[in-house]
């Protein structure tokens, strides 16, 4: 919840006071504006939001960020930097109306900025390559069991998203848990400015984005920008495990707070055991003090993720008490869906996106089952220069792990010749270049009692459209 006066003064750059009015949240989708709204015409690809600004207006939106000369359809004030120096306090029209300025992304950021200086809010910033989201789900759950807690909903982690987010924040919000996306360097270092971060949370780095980014190297420094952004009375919330991570600690002045499975690590586990769909069990160590977990997070990489969130809870105070109950709220498993078809095959429905460390995880769990075990693999994108690489090792595993393997997408060739070079039979090994060829084919091969069903695959492949046919009768 944000007000006039602050989004006026976030454009302006002018201790403007006006009659003040209380904004409920912003957004950029009109069909997602609610009463109270303040709506952001966007300019995209292949949409230009100033189209549906009477769209939102209709929802109840009270003002609209503009870039475009909408004066004649709409009551409008504006903003510009030539317009501004004539803007006057008294000039505030009657709602709805729209207000000028030379670029609504810049302007949005502006006012998240401005609005997350005026309230007292800790913020946690969660950057990586895999395991974001369900980390970010988790240390929520945590500091909500002491705090009022607020985080980004769904991919909200952008230069668009994460101020959407930060402008939900009300006086009443104690801690703010912000997941970070990473596209090109610099990226994170201007969602850190505007959300002003005193923890971070690194999860690991690997090769996703790296066809963007250039290479590991360039996605280890631009996830750094995280940690380079904390105070000195911060924390550093780092992996032990992974040799990219555990040097950021040299990058800032905050303190350094380990999670791994290495005892040298500030938290630490170990005794692990992995019960299939039903969770995992594990023993955490901290400084002299031991406790056996059972959560029902899923897959033994799921430790970390926990190992993250306990690390959280214990540098903002919370006892073990309630880190636990925290630790155990299911829902915190967000991407990644059971499913029983109609033919008794249990279907794992892990189609959000795909990597190589994400993909080996996933195998890892199959592995774990009982039964027969078919994977559905799509081909893994914008891993740049480790593309082969990545498709190869994923491809091994399959063939270590997997009955029979189906692949998806041109690239995901290579996956499918490394698990016939590791010793899956060929018979087992089917490789489609698109969804829908998959889809037919299933509607031929059909599943069977028993069979434990894997589906995973880059975004950009849609592979929800094979889970869907699934839950259907074939």
């Amino acid at each position: 919840m944000f007000t006039l006066n602050e989004v006026l003064r976030a454009i302006t750059g002018k201790p403007i006071n006006t009659q003040d009015r209380f904004f409920s949240e912003a957004t950029v989708d009109s069909r997602q504006a609610i009463r109270g709204a303040m709506f952001v015409a966007m300019e995209g690809e292949n949409t230009d939001g100033h189209q549906f600004i009477p769209q939102a207006f209709k929802k109840g939106a009270l003002i609209a960020l503009v870039q475009k000369d909408c004066a004649e359809q709409f009551t409008s004030i504006d903003l510009r930097k030539e317009a501004v120096d004539a803007f006057q306090p008294d000039q505030i029209p009657s709602f709805p109306f729209c207000i000028r300025v030379d670029n609504t992304l810049k302007a949005l950021q502006d006012i998240a900025a401005y609005h997350r200086n005026q309230i007292d809010l800790k913020v946690i910033g969660i950057t990586g390559t895999v395991g974001k989201s369900t980390t970010k789900e988790l240390v929520a759950e945590v500091l909500s069991q002491r705090y009022h807690t607020l985080k980004n909903t769904g991919n909200l982690n952008n230069e668009i998203g994460l101020p959407l987010t930060l402008l939900r924040a009300g006086k009443g919000h104690q801690r703010a848990v912000l997941e970070m996306g990473f596209y090109v360097p610099g990226e994170i270092d201007l969602l850190c400015q505007i959300a002003k971060p005193e923890i971070g949370v690194i999860t690991n780095i690997g090769t996703v984005h790296a066809e963007r980014a250039g290479s590991i190297d360039v996605i280890a420094k631009g996830k750094s920008e995280l940690i380079r952004s904390l105070p000195p009375n911060g924390y550093a919330i780092l992996n032990y495990d992974d040799p990219l991570v555990k040097p950021m600690a040299e990058l800032t002045e905050a303190k350094s707070f380990y999670y791994g499975l290495n005892p040298d690590a500030t938290i630490w586990a170990d005794q692990i055991e992995s019960f299939g769909l039903e969770g995992i069990r594990f023993c955490l160590h901290y400084k002299n003090e031991s406790y056996y977990l059972r959560i029902p997070l899923i897959g033994r990489h799921s430790v970390h993720t926990a190992l993250r969130a306990a690390a959280v809870g214990r540098v903002e105070g919370l006892n073990w008490s309630e880190i636990f109950k925290g630790l155990n709220h299911a829902q915190s498993q967000l991407r990644m869906a059971v499913i029983h078809s109609e033919d008794g095959a249990l279907i794992i429905d892990d189609t959000y996106n795909a990597s190589p460390d994400s993909t080996m995880a996933a195998l890892n769990l199959l592995h774990e089952m009982s039964g027969y075990k078919l994977a559905i693999l799509g081909e893994m994108r914008e891993l740049g220069q480790y593309e082969i690489h990545g498709h190869t090792i994923v491809g091994a595993r399959a063939a270590e792990v997997c009955d029979e393997l189906i692949t998806v997408g041109i690239k995901a060739r290579i996956l499918a010749e490394s698990a016939y070079k590791t010793g899956l039979a060929s018979s087992k090994i089917h490789w489609f270049e698109t969804v829908p060829e998959v889809i037919d084919f299933l509607k031929i091969r059909k599943l069977k009692e028993g069979e434990v069903v894997l589906i995973k695959g880059s975004r950009g492949l849609q592979m929800e459209r094979i889970v869907d046919v699934m839950e259907t009768k074939q």
